[in-house]
């Protein structure tokens, strides 16, 4: 029997907040980056995930400290440059990247 995700783990924000923004692409990013270097796949253009990291990390050095959560370790000092390095195979990420793909 696999282990129940709480995929409800996470802080929220106010809807249309900064914080809302940051979060949602902090998840963005973990979640499509574990599709492309641990799943093989996406589902995104490159041109999204670029744009997506880009508005990011510039939300994030403009409203430090806006929002917070379990992931914040991996984003201190996370450019936009890769998602490489960063948290793929905690199994919320990785729950939620094998959601996406069986249900795009």
């Amino acid at each position: 029997m696999s282990k129940k995700i709480d995929h409800e783990e996470f802080p929220n924000p106010p809807q249309g907040s900064v914080a809302e923004l940051i979060k949602r692409r902090r998840l963005q990013i973990l979640v499509h980056s574990c599709l492309y270097y641990e799943l093989d796949n996406n589902i995104i253009s490159d041109e999204m995930y670029d744009k997506w990291a880009i508005e990011l990390e510039k939300l994030m050095k403009e409203n430090p400290g806006v929002y917070s959560d379990r992931f914040d370790m991996a984003f201190s000092n996370w450019d936009s440059s890769s998602g490489f390095d960063l948290p793929l195979r905690d199994p919320w990420v990785n729950w939620k990247a094998k959601q996406l793909l069986m249900h795009p």
